[in-house]
């Protein structure tokens, strides 16, 4: 007799998805239909994660975070939370078999951005890990549906996909991380003398792990190919109008694709997917 409060939480989770980010609800079309409950789940936890620790800030974020995080478990033990975000992520994960060891990485680096404001070498590293890798991870346990090799055979170039979209969005939004949250993500930089070297070694690492997970998408089974190669040609964009700015413009504004070019892109992406042009 649960079946109605899932269908509810899953539309939780949609409502949460479109609300937040057209370009991966725009993605999340282009998936399998058996994907899209799914994927809406893991995106409306890891959504309302980073709310707790970006934007509640006249409550007590630790223990918003530590509450959140004892829930979650529980319904994975349980099978059931009255939180309808919780409810739906716990039944993708119980019904993928994803990793517990994943989400405790996750919730790990949200820990991390109460505490933390600027970042070293390895804490940079972990971070990464927790706040977009391992959520590359979750996606691709449910892309192979239980296929062990071919997760493991994709597991490198998924992970690489998470590090570029995440760095492409400390880019995007170094002023507000800073003069908002004051957090400096990228070790060894300083906001008050961010330069275009600076800017250009950051790039210059993200356009490797671009290039890497443009070579695991073409190996994603069909079902969900298409949907994530329109993620990444949105982040390559969005990426490509970064690099044309300098360094003291990326401080000053937040850099977007409208509407209407997210939906040229997305017509693009579609008829080179049909040409096999990946």
């Amino acid at each position: 007799m649960k079946e109605k409060f899932d269908t509810v939480s899953a539309k939780c989770s949609k409502s949460i998805t479109r609300f937040y980010s057209t370009s991966f609800s725009l993605g999340i079309n282009f998936l399998d239909r058996k994907f899209h409950d799914p994927i809406y789940a893991i995106y409306g936890f890891v959504r309302l994660a980073d709310e707790i620790v970006d934007s509640f800030h006249e409550f007590d974020k630790a223990d918003l975070l530590a509450k959140f995080k004892r829930d979650c478990f529980e319904s994975l033990e349980e099978g059931i939370s009255l939180n309808p975000v919780l409810n739906a992520f716990q039944k993708v994960v119980r019904s993928y078999d994803i990793d517990h060891a994943l989400i405790n990485q996750f919730l790990y680096s949200m820990e991390m951005d109460l505490t933390e404001q600027t970042y070293s070498p390895e804490t940079y590293d972990i971070y990464i890990l927790g706040s977009a890798q391992v959520v590359g991870l979750m996606c691709l346990q449910v892309f192979t549906e239980g296929n062990r090799e071919h997760y493991e055979r994709l597991k490198a170039p998924a992970m690489q996909l998470g590090a570029a979209f995440q760095k492409v969005n400390f880019l995007r939004d170094m002023n507000a991380d800073y003069t908002v949250l004051q957090r400096v993500y990228f070790p060894g930089v300083e906001i008050g003398s961010f330069s275009n070297s600076d800017k250009r070694t950051i790039e210059n690492n993200i356009e490797m792990e671009f290039i890497e997970a443009l070579k695991g998408i073409r190996q994603l089974p069909p079902s969900s190919r298409k949907g994530v190669y329109l993620a990444y040609i949105y982040y390559r964009n969005l990426f490509r109008k970064i690099k044309k700015i300098t360094a003291d413009k990326v401080l000053e504004k937040r850099i977007r694709i409208s509407n209407g070019h997210k939906f040229w892109l997305m017509v693009n992406s579609v008829i080179r997917y049909k040409l096999n042009s990946l």
